[in-house]
């Protein structure tokens, strides 16, 4: 069996996706590579195609006809081998030296026989054009290099999340957890690193350098102008982490990620009210109360809670010249704390 499965959505990416491949292919025959060309209409295909034929027993190839990057990572989490899955967006890349590194890690777990549900790695924020890069790194949330559980979370920092670029799960963990991204919707990664939490019982976390995250194109989805755009999709995935698990269960069992999860989902309320904010006109306004809304009839106590927790709280209020005034604050504070673009 394959160590890791790394699934590599592509649309339109022949300017970028050989760089994210050439990155994965250091794993050599420990790795499978599933590239899912999601109805692209540049080289992307030839691409691919190409290197399906140069390295058969390490990269598979699907075409399929556009559905979103939702439906590109179930693609790849059907036809998965790997006893773990871990989604690499074809404009970001992996460190070579810490995949390796990755990889001994799950032998060693394989000769224990002690195996973690979810491994965790730092990831980077790379800004390519601009030479800078930020670290974010977990070693305050976890002990590196031992397995641990829900119960051993530490204190997260207010701008530590896990995030699908973080987390490397284990196959039969996601297909447990009955994942299935919507089509034709941006934002999905974050549904990725939220629904299947409850269903991982032992972490291992890696102080690894793994993952570069770059940042600047300007079509890129966390683009402050594309996410205006967007901001039906964001609120589309909001409600799907609100609603997708039992948190009263997750209560009773792990305490501390219930914590954590309601913790998500403030950061995803508060991003599509201040973005609905911004827009300022009554239809956005609307929708921010039909939001607020959905949450208390789905769930009354985190319905509370998210009216009582600072940030998302805040952007309940009413519109106005203050409202205004506290939007831009709420905004400012926002962007500072969750990185969004």
């Amino acid at each position: 069996m394959k160590k890791i499965t790394f699934t590599v959505p592509c649309y339109n990416s022949e300017e970028y996706m050989e760089r994210c491949i050439d990155s994965l292919l250091i794993g050599g025959k420990d790795v499978e590579i599933i590239i899912v060309n999601d109805g692209s209409f540049d080289r992307t295909r030839e691409i691919a195609n190409r290197y399906q034929k140069m390295y058969p027993k390490i990269i598979k190839v699907i075409h399929k006809e556009n559905g979103g990057h939702g439906s590109g990572v179930n693609t790849g989490l059907i036809n998965a081998t790997g006893k773990y899955f871990k989604v690499v967006d074809s404009d970001d890349w992996l460190d070579k030296d810490a995949l390796l590194k990755v990889l001994e890690e799950i032998k060693n777990m394989e000769k224990s026989k002690k195996e973690a549900d979810l491994i965790l790695c730092n990831y980077i924020y790379d800004h390519l054009y601009e030479n800078k890069q930020k670290v974010m790194r977990y070693a305050n949330v976890f002990p590196p290099n031992r397995l641990c559980t829900w119960d051993d979370l530490g204190h997260l920092y207010s701008s530590q999340y896990m995030i699908m670029h973080s987390l490397i799960y284990k196959t039969n963990v996601l297909r447990k957890s009955k994942i299935n991204l919507p089509e034709h919707t941006f934002y999905v990664d974050n549904i990725m690193a939220h629904q299947p939490l409850p269903f991982v019982k032992n972490i291992l976390y890696l102080d690894l350098n793994l993952y570069h995250y770059f940042i600047g194109r300007e079509d890129q989805s966390v683009n402050e102008q594309v996410m205006l755009k967007r901001v039906d999709q964001q609120i589309k995935v909001t409600k799907i982490i609100a609603s997708c698990l039992d948190l009263s269960m997750v209560k009773n069992t792990y305490p501390k990620l219930y914590t954590y999860l309601v913790r998500h989902i403030s950061m995803m309320v508060t991003i599509s009210s201040v973005y609905l904010m911004m827009k300022g006109d009554s239809e956005s306004y609307r929708k921010r109360k039909e939001l607020w809304d959905f949450i208390k009839g789905i769930d009354n106590d985190l319905y509370k809670k998210l009216r009582f927790t600072k940030l998302s709280g805040m952007t309940y209020l009413l519109p106005g010249k203050v409202g205004g005034y506290i939007t831009l604050r709420v905004y400012n504070l926002a962007k500072k704390i969750y990185k969004f673009n």
